[in-house]
């Protein structure tokens, strides 16, 4: 086996260890279908679920609000789900007029209502304008999940449900975040809307 070989080996391995620990967890198997249930919740009471993070961890809200309001498995009706950093001209003027920091809080604010769900992707925890909206998000009475790494970081403090894969490494994080994602989209649909076809 040549060096780069070994090299691509031990990327996948890195990335099965990470779920094998997450299986390994029962109160992160348990937090996950917490996160199904109160999504359920939330979208049979006819409010929607937001989306936002940072670089990959923005592809990966966007990534899971499309599964939600397009389809995952079989053709259904639409549900009320949405990645925040869509529109560049609110994210470029809010920067520029108010600091990156505050994206996120304040469309939140002006799109958010009490009943509503608001999850924040970030690997370490500590973004700053997710953590603001967070903040903005439970003064509303908004509900709020947590998709993070081994620590939390500070958005721990502001989450319902925080869900911390057991790593600090970046891309194994957002790849796990990426596999519970993808359960949670599963099963919202298959609870809406009834088994896959």
């Amino acid at each position: 086996m040549d060096n780069m070989t070994a090299i691509i080996e031990q990327a996948v391995l890195s990335s099965i260890n990470v779920k094998k620990q997450m299986i390994s967890q029962p109160e992160l198997l348990i937090k996950i279908e917490q996160s199904i249930n109160l999504i359920i919740k939330v979208l049979q009471n006819e409010n929607k679920v937001l989306f936002c993070g940072n670089g990959g961890s923005a592809a990966d809200a966007q990534h899971l609000a499309a599964e939600l309001s397009g389809r995952f498995y079989f053709d259904r009706l639409p549900l009320a789900a949405e990645a925040l950093h869509c529109n560049t001209s609110y994210l470029t003027a809010v920067a520029n007029d108010y600091g990156y920091d505050e994206v996120y809080a304040r469309i939140v604010k002006g799109s958010g209502k009490s009943g509503d769900l608001l999850v924040g992707l970030s690997t370490s925890g500590n973004s700053p304008n997710i953590i603001k909206a967070f903040e903005v998000a439970k003064n509303i009475g908004m509900s709020v999940i947590a998709f993070t790494g081994a620590t939390g970081g500070q958005m721990k403090e502001w989450a319902d449900i925080v869900l911390n894969v057991p790593s600090t490494d970046t891309p194994r994080i957002q790849e796990a975040h990426i596999t519970i994602g993808h359960i949670i989209c599963e099963q919202v649909e298959q609870q809406l809307f009834g088994a896959k076809e």
